[in-house]
C-alpha cells in the first residue's frame, strides 16, 4: 500500500504536536542559552517552532482540544526559554510579551482568514473555490455533526467583524486581519 495514503489517513492535528519534537531539539541550545537576548529567541521560535506547529493549519477543522493542546505545547516551550516554572505563576501574556510573541491561536486565525481570503478572490470556476463551496449531499448521521473548516472560518470572521466581500481588497483584508 502507498505510504503517502497510509499517513495521510492518519494524520490529524494532534500529530503536528510529535513533529515539533524533532525542530526543538536542533534548537534547544540557541532557545536557552541566556547570552541570547529574549526579544531575539522569541522570533527564533516564532520563525522556527510556531511556524512548524502551525503548518498547514490554514484548512485544519481545528476543535476545542486540539486549540488547548497548542497553547499548552507553547507555553510550555515559552517557559522554557524564560526559565520560568509553572509554580512561579507568572501570567503567560507576561511571558509573551517578554518574547514579543503573539498567542498561538490568535495566529491560527490570521492563518485560516488568510487563506480564506486567498480562495475567496480566485475565480468562481477554480477548483479550490469549488471545493469551499461544495455542498455535501445525503443524510446525517444521528448527533452533532463534526464542526466543518467553514463554520470555524464564519465563525472567526464574525468574531474580528469582517464579511465576505471585505475580501476582495487584499490589503484591506490582510490589514484588518492583523489588527484583531
Amino acid at each position: 500500500m502507498n505510504k503517502t495514503k497510509n499517513t495521510m489517513q492518519l494524520w490529524r492535528p494532534e500529530f503536528e504536536l510529535d513533529r515539533i519534537n524533532l525542530v526543538i531539539c536542533q534548537l534547544v541550545p540557541l532557545l536557552t542559552n541566556k547570552d541570547i537576548s529574549l526579544i531575539v529567541r522569541g522570533r527564533l521560535h516564532s520563525s522556527c517552532v510556531q511556524s512548524s506547529m502551525l503548518h498547514g493549519s490554514e484548512t485544519w477543522p481545528v476543535r476545542k482540544e486540539n486549540e488547548v493542546a497548542l497553547q499548552w505545547a507553547e507555553m510550555r516551550m515559552v517557559r522554557w526559554m524564560c526559565g520560568i516554572k509553572l509554580q512561579d505563576r507568572v501570567p503567560s501574556k507576561g511571558l509573551r510579551d517578554r518574547l514579543g510573541l503573539d498567542d498561538i491561536i490568535s495566529v491560527l486565525r490570521q492563518n485560516r482568514l488568510r487563506w480564506y481570503g486567498h480562495v475567496l478572490q480566485k475565480e468562481d470556476n477554480d477548483w479550490v473555490k469549488k471545493c469551499m463551496e461544495y455542498k455535501v449531499e445525503g443524510v446525517r448521521s444521528r448527533g452533532r455533526p463534526a464542526k466543518t473548516w467553514r463554520e470555524i472560518v464564519e465563525k472567526d470572521y464574525q468574531a474580528c467583524k469582517l464579511n465576505r466581500e471585505d475580501a476582495v481588497d487584499h490589503h484591506r483584508w490582510r490589514k484588518q486581519i492583523r489588527d484583531d
